[in-house]
Order: C-alpha cells, then structure tokens, then sequence
C-alpha cells in the first residue's frame, strides 16, 4: 500500500532506543526467520534461500504477491525467495533497526524510499549502481521513478509499483444527497462534506460524515497531507533545510481542524488512515486513499468512484509506492536477490500486479500494454491516478527525512485533536527537528 506506510522515530530515540528494540525484536527475528540470515548456511542443496521482508497490505493484495512469488521460485529452482510479512506500519520500523543493528537483516527490504538515507548512513545496503548501469531492464523502467532510486548520485534501491493519491467516494451517498458536481477546490470540498454529514433518523447524532481525515504521527498521516500543503505553495524543505513552519502549511492543517469543528469530518483512528471500514458501511462517503486499494473495494461490492484531491493554488500529490532494498551478505545471495528484483521489475509481474492490485506499473512495457490499456478502460478510476503522476512531487530521500516526517505527524496530529493552532503546533515541531537535527 502507500506509500509506504511507516511509523518514523526522531533521531535521538533512534539512538537511545536501539539496543532496547535490537532485544525485543531480535526475538522476533529469530523466530520468523531461516537462521542462515547474513551467514554461507543460507545457500544448501545447491539452492539459494533469499529472504523477503514486507508490509503489503491489504491481504488481499498480499493473496496476490504470493502467488506471483511461487511463479517466480518454481521459474528459478536454484533460488528460493521466502517472503515474510512484518506488520502494520508502526510495527515495521522497530523490526528493521534491530536486524540492522543486531546484523540480522533480509536480503531484500520493501520499504518507502525515505529510509534510504538512514539505511545508508548506517552502511546496510548494497549500492545498486554498477548493476543498474550493466542491466537490460534499466531500458523498460520509467525515468519518473529515479528521484526515488538515487542518493547523492548512487542507485539504492529500485521501485516495486508507484502510485499516488486520490479522493475515494460513495457515488450512491452523493445522489442522495443532491450533490451533482464533485469538489474541485478546498471550499466545494468544505460544502460538499458539509452536506453529506447526516443524522438519518433525527436522534440527534450523526449516522454519516461527509469524509474520513488520517490522523496519527506516521508516515501514512504525513502522505495523505502533503498533497494539501503542497498545493497551498507549502513546502518542507526551503533551501535544502527542512522547514515546517509556512503559510502553506499553516492553511493545509487549518483545513483539516475546520472540517473536524464543523462536524464534517472525523478522524482516523492514530495512523490507521487506509482503513476503508468505514468507508465500505457507508458511515463516511470521502476518503483520501489510492490505487492499492481496488482490490479490497472490489471484492466488497459497494459502489465507488474517485476525483482528484481539491486544490487551494495548484494541483498537487505525492509520489507514492515501496522500492527494494538489497542488503549486504554475500556474493551467491547477492546475485539472487538481483534476480528477485529483475523478476519483480519485468513487464510480466508488473502487469499482472498492476491488473490486480490497481497499483500503477513502473515498466514502461507494461504501460504501454495492449492488456493494461484495456484494463484501464475498463477501470477509468485508474486514470485520474495516472494524471496526477504529471504533478506527483517524491518525498526527500534525504537521512533527516525521518526525523522531518515524525515532527509533521506530531504537528498534523496536534492540530486535528484541537491541542494547538496549527501555528503553535507547527512551530513547535520546527524547534523539536532543529534540536534533532543538532544533537
């Protein structure tokens, strides 16, 4: 799903907290995986186990990464990738420090592209560079995506699918409420959620609100907002040091605490912002999600719809999707694992993970597919996502972006909980990084 969907810790937690995590999670650890990890054991038989650590979600979607896996080890009998699912994402990240810090890591890693810096400055990874340059499906992947491969001008890991962002709505609930026109700026979409905030039977609660906000500290939260902020001209870096506190940022946040005072819209519960519960009971009739989604959206019968995120200045989201991390072990793994991520980079499994997830291919072949191109007629909802990758922005793949992203979340949670203005939360946040960054 999104985007990678991660739960970031500030810097000075990571340090402090790291051999207290390692302990816990390393029991996790052992337990799920083969013990050959990071040592010659995991090659035997003259087959070459690899293992896979991921959060894909929904199950689903998962259903379907396992069965394309089992296509590719019964095509590749000397390798054996065993995929490991490791949560939720505030369960995630705790796992991947302590199988850094204890050297207990997978051989490949499906995170969002902004841990790049830190996996990086923790000298995990194996740089991908000299092997990106040598390989043929270098040919077939969409340049867009490079912005999330690369850190000071090396390739670290490459894409597993794209997508973006979009406004998910119940077409049913919109009739019954007479709304005819979809929102297309902040103020339609304050009226619009407006009206379709509704108490059916006149006890004096609210049966249905017009739209769902992602509430939480974590990354997902952070996603979902950034399209806001950055069509409202806000940004989060200004000259290559981060900034939280803007104008646009200011008004992105406002948003969201009118919409909650209005009674227009409720919160997520924290960091569960892709839950689609109740969206699927029409208990909520907007909801900012993506692509991931379709499958689950499908298989639960209710009509849907999507229309682009409303926008204050310009249209504006956020480059989405997990890449692939390679970490370090040895030669025969190594060269495995590059062959997983051929595999998952082909026009093969990219077209057939697109048609069944709804996520957007990152091979240019398997856009330009005569199957894909069909399934999109066939799902015009695909289409808004794929012309919102024209103003898509990537996240920074920078090491402070953790520590960034975390401070967001805490201001974004605090201002929709009514703690703070969204001032007082934002500049507050802005002295919590500047002091991380420092120390």
């Amino acid at each position: 799903m999104f985007s990678g969907f991660c739960l970031f810790y500030r810097r000075q937690y990571w340090i402090k907290s790291i051999s207290f995590i390692c302990i816990i999670s390393l029991l996790f650890i052992s337990g799920c995986q083969n013990s050959g990890l990071n040592s010659d054991s995991s090659t035997n038989n003259k087959i070459t186990k690899i293992t896979f650590w991921h959060g894909i979600n929904p199950p689903e979607n998962r259903e379907i990464f396992n069965e394309l896996l089992i296509k590719f080890n019964a095509e590749n009998p000397n390798i054996k990738v065993e995929a490991l699912y490791i949560g939720q994402p505030d369960e995630q990240l705790p796992k991947i420090i302590a199988g850094v810090a204890g050297n207990q890591t997978p051989d490949v890693l499906w995170y969002v592209p902004q841990l790049t810096g830190k996996l990086v400055e923790l000298q995990a990874l194996k740089p991908l560079q000299e092997w990106w340059n040598n390989s043929e499906i270098k040919a077939e992947i969409d340049p867009a995506m490079l912005p999330t491969m690369e850190l000071d001008n090396n390739i670290y890991s490459v894409p597993f699918a794209t997508n973006n962002t979009a406004m998910f709505y119940r077409p049913s609930l919109f009739q019954k409420a007479g709304i005819t026109n979809i929102p297309k700026t902040w103020d339609d979409f304050k009226e619009v959620a407006k009206k379709l905030t509704i108490d059916n039977n006149n006890d004096g609660k609210i049966d249905q609100n017009g739209a769902l906000l992602s509430s939480g500290k974590g990354e997902f939260t952070v996603f979902v907002w950034l399209p806001f902020i950055f069509s409202a001209n806000g940004e989060i870096i200004q000259n290559t040091q981060p900034n939280l506190v803007s104008e646009g940022t200011e008004k992105a946040l406002q948003l969201g605490v009118d919409l909650v005072k209005e009674k227009s819209a409720i919160l997520s519960a924290p960091d569960r912002g892709y839950e689609l519960d109740n969206f699927i009971n029409g208990k909520i009739a907007m909801q900012i999600t993506g692509p991931w989604t379709l499958a689950q959206l499908k298989q639960s019968g209710i009509d849907y719809n999507v229309f682009p995120i409303p926008i204050i200045n310009k249209s504006a989201t956020v480059l989405g999707g997990e890449n692939l991390f390679v970490f370090k072990s040895n030669p025969q793994r190594e060269q495995a694992t590059l062959k997983f991520l051929e595999f998952i980079l082909s026009k093969e499994f990219q077209t057939q993970w697109a048609l069944k997830t709804g996520y957007l291919p990152i091979n240019i072949k398997a856009q330009q597919s005569s199957e894909y191109q069909e399934f999109i007629k066939e799902n015009p909802v695909i289409q808004v996502f794929l012309d919102q990758m024209k103003v898509a922005k990537s996240r920074p793949i920078i090491a402070d972006y953790p520590a960034i992203s975390e401070n967001l979340g805490r201001a974004i949670e605090s201002s929709l909980l009514g703690e703070k203005t969204p001032k007082q939360a934002l500049e507050e946040a802005q002295k919590r990084l500047d002091l991380s960054i420092t120390k």
